[in-house]
Protein backbone atom coordinates (compact mmCIF):
# COMPACT_ATOMS: atom_id res chain seq x y z
CA UNK A 1 0.00 0.00 0.00
CA UNK A 2 2.82 2.34 0.94
CA UNK A 3 4.66 1.52 -2.28
CA UNK A 4 1.51 2.19 -4.32
CA UNK A 5 1.10 5.56 -2.64
CA UNK A 6 4.74 6.50 -3.07
CA UNK A 7 4.85 5.80 -6.82
CA UNK A 8 2.41 8.54 -7.88
CA UNK A 9 4.20 11.02 -5.60
CA UNK A 10 7.55 10.19 -7.18
CA UNK A 11 6.01 10.57 -10.63
CA UNK A 12 4.63 13.98 -9.69
CA UNK A 13 8.01 15.13 -8.37
CA UNK A 14 9.75 13.86 -11.49
CA UNK A 15 7.22 15.70 -13.65
CA UNK A 16 7.81 18.90 -11.75
CA UNK A 17 11.54 18.63 -12.21
CA UNK A 18 11.11 18.13 -15.94
CA UNK A 19 8.96 21.21 -16.24
CA UNK A 20 11.42 23.38 -14.34
CA UNK A 21 12.92 26.11 -16.56
CA UNK A 22 16.66 26.73 -16.05
CA UNK A 23 17.49 29.94 -14.21
CA UNK A 24 19.45 31.47 -17.11
CA UNK A 25 16.69 30.64 -19.60
CA UNK A 26 14.08 32.35 -17.41
CA UNK A 27 15.85 35.69 -17.88
CA UNK A 28 16.10 35.21 -21.64
CA UNK A 29 12.42 34.34 -21.91
CA UNK A 30 11.47 37.39 -19.83
CA UNK A 31 13.49 39.70 -22.10
CA UNK A 32 11.98 38.16 -25.24
CA UNK A 33 8.49 38.57 -23.79
CA UNK A 34 9.08 42.27 -23.10
CA UNK A 35 10.50 42.83 -26.60
CA UNK A 36 7.53 41.02 -28.16
CA UNK A 37 5.13 43.18 -26.16
CA UNK A 38 6.88 46.36 -27.29
CA UNK A 39 6.76 45.17 -30.90
CA UNK A 40 3.03 44.49 -30.55
CA UNK A 41 2.03 47.80 -28.93
CA UNK A 42 4.03 49.70 -31.54
CA UNK A 43 2.65 47.69 -34.47
CA UNK A 44 -0.98 48.28 -33.42
CA UNK A 45 -0.32 52.02 -33.11
CA UNK A 46 -0.51 52.32 -29.33
CA UNK A 47 2.91 54.00 -29.48
CA UNK A 48 3.71 56.42 -32.33
CA UNK A 49 6.19 54.77 -34.70
CA UNK A 50 7.71 58.16 -35.48
CA UNK A 51 9.33 58.23 -32.05
CA UNK A 52 9.09 54.53 -31.16
CA UNK A 53 10.16 52.42 -34.16
CA UNK A 54 9.44 48.71 -34.21
CA UNK A 55 11.83 46.71 -32.06
CA UNK A 56 12.67 44.56 -35.07
CA UNK A 57 13.75 47.70 -36.95
CA UNK A 58 15.92 48.77 -34.00
CA UNK A 59 17.72 45.43 -33.99
CA UNK A 60 18.09 45.56 -37.77
CA UNK A 61 19.80 48.94 -37.40
CA UNK A 62 22.03 47.46 -34.69
CA UNK A 63 23.07 44.58 -36.96
CA UNK A 64 23.92 47.11 -39.67
CA UNK A 65 26.08 49.00 -37.17
CA UNK A 66 28.08 45.86 -36.42
CA UNK A 67 29.62 46.13 -39.88
CA UNK A 68 30.50 49.81 -39.47
CA UNK A 69 34.02 50.59 -38.28
CA UNK A 70 32.87 53.89 -36.79
CA UNK A 71 30.56 52.03 -34.42
CA UNK A 72 33.42 49.94 -33.04
CA UNK A 73 35.51 53.09 -32.65
CA UNK A 74 32.74 54.55 -30.50
CA UNK A 75 32.53 51.35 -28.45
CA UNK A 76 36.29 51.50 -27.93
CA UNK A 77 36.13 55.14 -26.82
CA UNK A 78 33.44 54.30 -24.27
CA UNK A 79 35.36 51.26 -23.01
CA UNK A 80 38.56 53.31 -22.77
CA UNK A 81 36.91 55.84 -20.44
CA UNK A 82 35.31 53.02 -18.45
CA UNK A 83 38.54 51.04 -18.07
CA UNK A 84 40.63 54.00 -16.90
CA UNK A 85 37.96 55.31 -14.54
CA UNK A 86 37.19 51.88 -13.13
CA UNK A 87 40.88 51.05 -12.72
CA UNK A 88 41.61 54.26 -10.83
CA UNK A 89 38.52 53.82 -8.65
CA UNK A 90 39.55 50.25 -7.81
CA UNK A 91 43.06 51.23 -6.75
CA UNK A 92 41.92 54.28 -4.76
CA UNK A 93 38.93 52.53 -3.16
CA UNK A 94 40.74 49.34 -2.12
CA UNK A 95 43.84 51.12 -0.81
CA UNK A 96 41.93 53.73 1.19
CA UNK A 97 39.38 51.17 2.37
CA UNK A 98 42.05 48.88 3.79
CA UNK A 99 43.86 51.76 5.52
CA UNK A 100 40.68 53.29 6.96
CA UNK A 101 39.08 49.99 7.91
CA UNK A 102 42.15 48.73 9.74
CA UNK A 103 42.32 51.74 12.09
CA UNK A 104 39.51 52.52 14.50
CA UNK A 105 40.75 56.08 15.02
CA UNK A 106 41.06 56.74 11.28
CA UNK A 107 37.65 55.24 10.62
CA UNK A 108 36.02 57.48 13.23
CA UNK A 109 37.86 60.54 11.89
CA UNK A 110 36.89 59.98 8.23
CA UNK A 111 33.35 58.65 8.67
CA UNK A 112 31.72 62.09 8.43
CA UNK A 113 33.80 63.01 5.37
CA UNK A 114 32.88 59.78 3.56
CA UNK A 115 29.19 60.10 4.43
CA UNK A 116 29.19 63.73 3.22
CA UNK A 117 30.93 63.16 -0.11
CA UNK A 118 29.39 59.79 -1.05
CA UNK A 119 25.80 61.01 -1.67
CA UNK A 120 26.91 63.85 -3.99
CA UNK A 121 25.47 63.04 -7.46
CA UNK A 122 28.36 62.64 -9.85
CA UNK A 123 26.43 64.41 -12.63
CA UNK A 124 26.46 67.53 -10.46
CA UNK A 125 30.22 67.63 -11.01
CA UNK A 126 29.91 67.82 -14.81
CA UNK A 127 30.38 71.63 -14.90
CA UNK A 128 33.50 71.26 -12.74
CA UNK A 129 34.84 68.49 -14.97
CA UNK A 130 34.30 70.57 -18.12
CA UNK A 131 35.87 73.63 -16.49
CA UNK A 132 39.01 71.74 -15.48
CA UNK A 133 39.41 69.04 -18.14
CA UNK A 134 37.31 70.21 -21.09
CA UNK A 135 35.06 67.83 -23.05
CA UNK A 136 37.44 64.98 -23.79
CA UNK A 137 38.52 61.73 -22.22
CA UNK A 138 39.76 63.29 -18.99
CA UNK A 139 36.29 64.53 -18.04
CA UNK A 140 34.81 61.06 -18.52
CA UNK A 141 37.57 59.53 -16.43
CA UNK A 142 37.15 62.09 -13.65
CA UNK A 143 33.40 61.53 -13.35
CA UNK A 144 33.65 57.75 -13.60
CA UNK A 145 36.44 57.61 -11.03
CA UNK A 146 34.57 59.81 -8.54
CA UNK A 147 31.36 57.79 -8.84
CA UNK A 148 32.94 54.33 -8.88
CA UNK A 149 35.33 54.90 -5.98
CA UNK A 150 32.60 55.00 -3.33
CA UNK A 151 31.20 51.44 -3.73
CA UNK A 152 34.71 50.00 -3.62
CA UNK A 153 35.79 52.18 -0.70
CA UNK A 154 32.75 51.47 1.46
CA UNK A 155 32.81 47.73 0.76
CA UNK A 156 36.54 47.54 1.49
CA UNK A 157 36.06 49.35 4.81
CA UNK A 158 33.21 47.03 5.80
CA UNK A 159 35.16 43.98 4.68
CA UNK A 160 38.25 44.80 6.73
CA UNK A 161 36.18 45.67 9.79
CA UNK A 162 33.90 42.64 9.55
CA UNK A 163 36.61 40.14 10.45
CA UNK A 164 35.88 37.31 12.86
CA UNK A 165 37.44 38.46 16.15
CA UNK A 166 38.15 34.83 17.08
CA UNK A 167 40.29 34.47 13.94
CA UNK A 168 42.17 37.66 14.78
CA UNK A 169 42.72 36.56 18.37
CA UNK A 170 43.94 33.17 17.18
CA UNK A 171 46.44 34.78 14.81
CA UNK A 172 47.59 37.06 17.59
CA UNK A 173 48.03 34.10 19.92
CA UNK A 174 50.25 32.40 17.33
CA UNK A 175 52.50 35.45 17.32
CA UNK A 176 51.32 37.05 14.06
CA UNK A 177 52.23 40.73 13.87
CA UNK A 178 49.86 43.48 12.72
CA UNK A 179 50.86 43.27 9.06
CA UNK A 180 50.78 39.47 9.12
CA UNK A 181 47.28 39.46 10.62
CA UNK A 182 46.17 41.94 7.97
CA UNK A 183 47.64 39.85 5.16
CA UNK A 184 46.59 36.42 6.41
CA UNK A 185 43.24 37.13 8.10
CA UNK A 186 41.72 40.54 7.35
CA UNK A 187 42.38 40.73 3.61
CA UNK A 188 41.10 37.23 2.72
CA UNK A 189 37.98 37.86 4.83
CA UNK A 190 37.31 41.15 3.01
CA UNK A 191 37.49 39.62 -0.50
CA UNK A 192 33.70 38.96 -0.80
CA UNK A 193 32.97 42.58 0.10
CA UNK A 194 35.60 43.98 -2.26
CA UNK A 195 34.50 41.81 -5.19
CA UNK A 196 30.89 42.97 -4.73
CA UNK A 197 32.09 46.58 -4.59
CA UNK A 198 34.04 46.13 -7.82
CA UNK A 199 31.00 44.69 -9.61
CA UNK A 200 28.87 47.65 -8.54
CA UNK A 201 31.64 50.09 -9.41
CA UNK A 202 31.94 48.63 -12.91
CA UNK A 203 28.29 49.42 -13.70
CA UNK A 204 28.57 52.85 -12.06
CA UNK A 205 31.65 53.76 -14.08
CA UNK A 206 29.96 52.79 -17.36
CA UNK A 207 26.86 54.83 -16.49
CA UNK A 208 28.94 57.94 -15.77
CA UNK A 209 31.03 57.53 -18.91
CA UNK A 210 27.95 57.31 -21.14
CA UNK A 211 26.34 60.21 -19.24
CA UNK A 212 29.40 62.35 -19.84
CA UNK A 213 29.32 61.49 -23.53
CA UNK A 214 25.63 62.41 -23.73
CA UNK A 215 25.82 65.66 -21.78
CA UNK A 216 29.20 67.17 -22.63
CA UNK A 217 29.69 65.53 -26.03
CA UNK A 218 32.77 63.46 -25.23
CA UNK A 219 33.47 60.90 -28.00
CA UNK A 220 31.79 57.53 -27.55
CA UNK A 221 28.45 55.74 -27.70
CA UNK A 222 26.71 58.47 -25.68
CA UNK A 223 27.72 61.14 -28.17
CA UNK A 224 26.57 58.93 -31.06
CA UNK A 225 23.17 58.47 -29.38
CA UNK A 226 22.80 62.22 -29.02
CA UNK A 227 23.80 62.82 -32.66
CA UNK A 228 21.24 60.24 -33.85
CA UNK A 229 18.54 61.88 -31.72
CA UNK A 230 19.37 65.34 -33.08
CA UNK A 231 19.22 64.03 -36.64
CA UNK A 232 15.88 62.31 -36.12
CA UNK A 233 17.31 58.85 -36.79
CA UNK A 234 15.40 57.15 -34.00
CA UNK A 235 16.07 53.62 -35.22
CA UNK A 236 19.81 54.26 -34.93
CA UNK A 237 19.31 55.99 -31.59
CA UNK A 238 17.53 52.98 -30.11
CA UNK A 239 20.03 50.62 -31.71
CA UNK A 240 22.89 52.43 -29.96
CA UNK A 241 20.95 52.43 -26.69
CA UNK A 242 20.54 48.65 -27.01
CA UNK A 243 24.28 48.37 -27.74
CA UNK A 244 25.04 50.33 -24.58
CA UNK A 245 22.76 48.05 -22.57
CA UNK A 246 24.39 44.94 -24.04
CA UNK A 247 27.80 46.38 -23.19
CA UNK A 248 26.76 46.88 -19.57
CA UNK A 249 25.25 43.40 -19.44
CA UNK A 250 28.43 41.89 -20.84
CA UNK A 251 30.64 43.63 -18.30
CA UNK A 252 28.36 42.59 -15.46
CA UNK A 253 28.39 38.98 -16.70
CA UNK A 254 32.19 38.99 -16.68
CA UNK A 255 32.31 40.24 -13.10
CA UNK A 256 29.64 37.79 -11.94
CA UNK A 257 31.64 34.93 -13.47
CA UNK A 258 34.84 36.12 -11.79
CA UNK A 259 32.99 36.49 -8.50
CA UNK A 260 31.73 32.91 -8.69
CA UNK A 261 35.19 31.58 -9.47
CA UNK A 262 36.90 33.52 -6.68
CA UNK A 263 34.21 32.91 -4.07
CA UNK A 264 33.10 29.35 -4.78
CA UNK A 265 34.12 28.61 -1.15
CA UNK A 266 31.78 31.32 0.21
CA UNK A 267 28.38 30.28 1.68
CA UNK A 268 26.50 32.82 -0.48
CA UNK A 269 27.82 31.22 -3.67
CA UNK A 270 26.99 27.73 -2.42
CA UNK A 271 23.42 28.80 -1.72
CA UNK A 272 23.17 30.42 -5.16
CA UNK A 273 24.41 27.23 -6.84
CA UNK A 274 21.96 25.17 -4.79
CA UNK A 275 19.11 27.48 -5.89
CA UNK A 276 19.83 26.71 -9.51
Amino acid sequence: MAAATTAPLMAQRTGRRRLRVPHALQGVLAVLAVLALLELVTAIGFLPQRHFPLVSDDFRALVEQLGDGGFWTQVGQTLEGWAIGFGLASVIGIALGIVIGSSEALHSATRVIVEFLRPIPSVALIPLAVLIYGTGLQSKVFLATFAATWPVLVQAIYGVRDVDPVAMDTARAFGFGRLARMRSVALPSSVPYVVTGLRIASATALILVVTAELVIGAPGLGQAINVARSGGDFELMYALIIATGLLGWGLNTVFVTIERRLLRWHPSQRLAEAGR
